[in-house]
């Protein structure tokens, strides 16, 4: 098996990701919601059609895009027809089957009508360009680790090719979800994740009680509650995404 491929080394991957993700959580709530920046008619900008996090956002992937950033098989742009890497091509090891499955539209639907809506205060605080750089952050590490999910669906099928064949054959997706689901690893993600949360989040004063060091920058909760609600859910649809396009 392929050393991506390891479930160990798939873990330690996903352990990282949750790291950059509460991270990225933790610096967008400290602004409001600002939710002028997400619509289309909000800020105009000279020659472009979209909203100013689609700005951002796309004139950032243009950037990452010429130094090779989407050759990789784990990273996957929101917007298409972004220009060639000005390095030279670098040969991957691709451990997975390559397929179309790209669910960023859905991700950002998400992240801003669902994510954003429960962890920022509601408001402008005018902190527009801070809001779009901290969005995305945010949402290439949830892409990045939802779309992670073909990698540990590649694993599951290596581990148990007749099963999954005969789930593809019979185009049993229902039936593929529950084989790819381990809720024993799942509670103890959210467990994790909330852990991680409490500690990243927790503002520090060394000269105040410790009592006092109790105020958080997000709730734990509402992480957990992120991977719960939307992340494990969407990773899953990846999964069997996958799994139905890899066919055998």
């Amino acid at each position: 098996m392929h050393p991506n491929l390891k479930l160990e080394n798939i873990r330690n991957v996903l352990i990282r990701q949750e790291e950059t993700i509460i991270f990225a959580l933790v610096e967008r709530a400290q602004f409001k919601q600002n939710k002028i920046i997400y619509s289309s008619a909000g800020i105009p900008i000279p020659d472009f059609d979209g909203s100013f996090v689609d700005y951002i956002l796309r004139g950032t992937e243009v950037l990452h895009a010429t130094i090779r950033r989407y050759t990789s098989p784990d990273e996957h742009p929101f917007f298409k027809d972004l220009p060639d890497p000005v390095l030279p091509a670098e040969a991957y090891d691709y451990p997975i089957k390559k397929t179309d499955i790209n669910i960023n539209n859905h991700i950002k639907d998400i992240y801003i009508n669902k994510i954003l809506t429960a962890m920022c205060v509601a408001g402008d605080d005018g902190q527009y360009g801070s809001s779009a750089i901290c969005d995305v952050a945010a949402l290439q590490a949830l892409s990045k680790r939802i779309h992670y999910g073909k990698f540990v669906a590649e694993s599951k099928f290596l581990s148990d090719k007749e099963t999954y064949l005969s789930l593809i054959k019979a185009k049993d997706k229902a039936a593929i979800r529950e084989k790819i689901t381990n809720k024993n690893v799942e509670k103890r993600l959210i467990k994790r994740v909330a852990l991680k949360a409490a500690t990243y989040g927790k503002e520090i004063d060394l000269t105040a009680p410790e009592q006092e060091n109790q105020k958080q920058k997000i709730c734990p909760q509402l992480v957990a509650d992120i991977y719960e609600k939307w992340l494990i859910p969407l990773t899953k649809d990846v999964e069997v995404d996958y799994l139905m396009a890899r066919g055998c």
